[in-house]
């Protein structure tokens, strides 16, 4: 098993020097910096949320990974995630098609239904077809990622007959599916042979083995090749444990409480907080602490991917970079050698 670990980020508008909130505008370009580092640091994969709100900067991920494409040379480039249900999936294929021939193969993109509602009524699509469009443009998707000529009907879009669509893919792009913890949702990333990326957001992460044991008997009763799976948690590293707590809970409860308040949910805890970070999916501490508790989470899934969302509320560019730093330079190099040591020892 060769184990993969990048980063991801929904662009949190972030704290300036002064205390207050920044300009969207410098969030973008805080974004592509922290993206050149992790280039720089040897980290696999940037991923880059879509969202419609004030507390993200980021709405069309495309563009600002193409930005980050033009500046870099290794690191691969991919959505965490691009909410297929409210978008055009033959738009999202022409971004991504694009971005993966300017990148030289460099891209993923993650489909997702996402977390959050607000393109739904921005775009203009009912929350009553909550399911039905995203099984259709999930459909539609990976036939324009497999046919040199699309035909394919559904009840959420005119047909397509024998519709060639451009650019034309060429070699490198991957695709996922972002699932949050669904049997079914298992089962359509197998029936449409795409590649399953586990949000896991809280809890013990040993509850997700079960989906992952799914994914392979669904592949093997459908005759599928298994593909690299990968889980996707926040965190935050830096010099130790205490001092990763205490620069990241001010923003962790600022961004859950605000959120919470929109969905019914009581204020965090510093209890809640530090309960997710000893037992939880919370990959907050020194690099050694969050190095040990990466493996030992790809170990019990069997998974091959770790992308790490290290923004979390509105904790400062350079506290941000600090993090992407000692995740690379010293998470990293340790994670690998323990996974390799637990291979071994099998």
């Amino acid at each position: 098993m060769q184990i993969e670990l990048g980063l991801d980020t929904f662009g949190d508008t972030t704290l300036g020097a002064d205390g207050k909130l920044k300009p969207q505008d410098q969030v973008l370009r805080d974004v592509v910096e922290q993206a050149v580092l992790a280039d720089e640091l040897g980290i696999h994969f940037i991923g880059i949320g879509e969202h419609h709100r004030a507390d993200f900067a980021v709405s069309a991920p495309e563009i600002v990974l193409s930005a980050i494409a033009a500046r870099t040379a290794r690191i691969r480039l991919g959505s965490a995630v691009t909410v297929l249900s409210s978008d055009d999936p033959i738009r999202v294929f022409q971004r991504f098609s694009t971005l993966n021939a300017l990148s030289n193969g460099r891209a993923e993109v993650i489909l997702g239904r996402g977390s959050f509602t607000e393109s739904f009524p921005l775009f203009g699509y009912a929350l009553d077809d909550y399911e039905l469009l995203f099984e259709e443009k999930l459909d539609l998707f990976a036939h324009l990622i497999r046919d040199e000529a699309v035909t394919w009907s559904g009840q959420t879009r005119p047909p397509l007959q024998n519709q060639r669509v451009y650019p034309t893919l060429g070699p490198g792009m991957q695709v996922w599916v972002g699932v949050g913890g669904s049997p079914d949702s298992v089962i359509r990333v197998v029936r449409h042979d795409l590649q399953l990326m586990l949000a896991i957001i809280g809890g013990d992460p040993r509850r997700f083995k079960p989906y992952v044991d799914l994914y392979h008997r669904a592949c093997a009763q459908m005759g599928r090749t298994v593909k690299p799976v990968g889980i996707h948690s926040p965190g935050h590293i830096a010099a130790t444990d205490d001092l990763a707590a205490e620069q990241l809970w001010p923003h962790y409860k600022a961004m859950f409480d605000r959120i919470g308040a929109e969905r019914g949910w009581p204020p965090v805890t510093p209890d809640r907080f530090m309960g997710e970070i000893q037992h939880g999916s919370l990959y907050v501490g020194s690099p050694e602490t969050v190095a040990r508790k990466i493996a030992a989470a790809v170990t019990a899934l069997g998974v091959t991917r770790f992308d790490m969302k290290y923004a979390t509320g509105p904790m400062p560019h350079d506290q941000l970079c600090d993090s992407i730093r000692l995740y690379g330079e010293k998470v990293i190099p340790m994670v690998k050698e323990m996974v390799a040591g637990v291979q071994n020892a099998a």
